[in-house]
């Protein structure tokens, strides 16, 4: 019988189809960057490998360390922030744990607003556990309580710009003055570089869910910081032994994102306002939430802070009682889906108490002033007449 495997001369040197694949070079560079899909990249010699090491010459080795699309993404977070350098993550998330694993150690003390999205508060609470330290939470309304928590053991302080999902409006600047010489980390995911730098407020690191409004088409996980060269370093050191890198095309999509941005956001808090005052001024609405809003406890901070609209998010409470009142307003507005996220190019609603606040106990949600009729809005790029004939005819299902 003829042995069918071919001879070592069938296939040339570079015929070989595990070696084909490789774009030819050209004199000219594509308009959008691209795609760079690898787990890692050739190196020449050892001393190329060395030198990138010492940081003498500047590559990539694997991409859970670094990769073209991740440095484009960071560098533009940077530039957008005023930062020194950016960073990228794999969520969200992964940002936030970075953070705490960076710059946590045992013993530490921390001080917490109170009103942050709910898997922060979890994750704040095992690193309590994990380290045996300690944790203040306090007012972010009220900086004196920032200064009032402080202790020799404080490590950092820990803010949303405007908090998921009841929008209390943090002021930075009073904020970062509170605590001195201690660290601020801030997530600004709700209002983005566009209508927030909270490093130029005082802040030392800004972190985004770059899945929500950077990305903007709800097509992407993953997360970004900025701040000085030091801390992203011990970030992306953190970031890359737990393997909390992103993807290189979902860093490729929020680099896409962020070219339309500024309109976007432009849009989508003009078409919030005229949600909010729709929904105000609405008998089957108990409550709106919304800084924009006189009726909200922080509208003069907001007006102060965010002239041009405190991002895409509203959220309201039904008149009518129970769970049963929310089900019947989401399949009276088919075309306004449920979806545990924010910040989609289409609108979009959340039940907070069964989704981003569900892991908190019941009387600690209850004291945030999140009850079973509570909906998040994530307004998208629709016209507002369109977004609001719809929560009308859904709201008249609630009677």
């Amino acid at each position: 019988m003829t042995d069918p495997s071919p001879s070592p001369e069938s296939h040339p040197s570079g015929m070989h189809p595990a070696r084909m694949g490789h774009p030819r070079r050209s004199v000219t560079s594509p308009g959008t960057a691209p795609i760079f899909q690898t787990a890692a990249f050739d190196v020449p010699d050892l001393d190329v490998l060395h030198s990138m090491v010492r940081g003498d010459a500047f590559g990539h080795i694997y991409t859970r360390d670094s990769n073209p699309n991740h440095d484009a993404l960071a560098d533009s977070i940077a530039r957008l922030e005023g930062a020194e350098a950016g960073a990228v993550f794999a969520s969200g998330m992964a940002a936030v744990s970075s953070v705490f694993l960076a710059l946590m150690q045992q013993g530490d003390h921390l001080i917490i607003a109170r009103t942050l999205y709910g898997r922060t508060l979890q994750l704040v609470e095992r690193m309590r556990r994990l380290t045996g330290g300690s944790v203040t939470f306090v007012d972010v309304n009220q900086p004196h309580q920032f200064h009032e928590a402080l202790t020799p053991q404080t490590r950092f302080a820990f803010i949303e710009t405007v908090a998921n999902p009841l929008l209390q409006v943090a002021d930075v600047q009073a904020v970062s003055t509170a605590l001195g010489e201690i660290p601020l980390i801030v997530d600004a995911t709700f209002t983005t570089p566009i209508l927030s730098q909270p490093l130029r407020q005082g802040a030392a690191i800004v972190l985004h869910s770059a899945s929500k409004y950077l990305n903007g088409h709800g097509d992407v996980m993953s997360g970004v910081a900025a701040g000085s060269r030091r801390n992203m370093k011990r970030l992306l050191e953190a970031s890359t032994i737990f393997g909390s890198n992103p993807n290189p095309f979902e860093s490729w999509l929020c680099q896409r994102g962020l070219r339309t941005l500024p309109l976007r956001m432009e849009q989508i808090c003009r078409t919030t306002g005229d949600v909010a005052r729709f929904l105000d001024s609405h008998p089957l609405v108990r409550r709106t939430w919304y800084p924009g809003l006189p009726s909200h406890p922080d509208h003069e901070t907001a007006c102060r802070l965010y002239p041009g609209g405190t991002g895409g998010i509203v959220t309201f409470e039904l008149s009518n009682a129970g769970q049963d009142a929310v089900s019947r307003f989401m399949r009276a507005a088919p075309q306004i889906p449920f979806a545990p996220t924010l910040a989609d190019a289409r609108t979009t609603i959340s039940h907070p108490a069964s989704t981003s606040h569900r892991f908190l106990p019941e009387e600690e949600r209850t004291a945030q002033g999140i009850t079973d009729e509570t909906i998040r809005l994530s307004i998208g790029l629709e016209p507002a007449d369109l977004i609001i004939r719809e929560i009308s005819a859904a709201l008249e299902a609630t009677a």
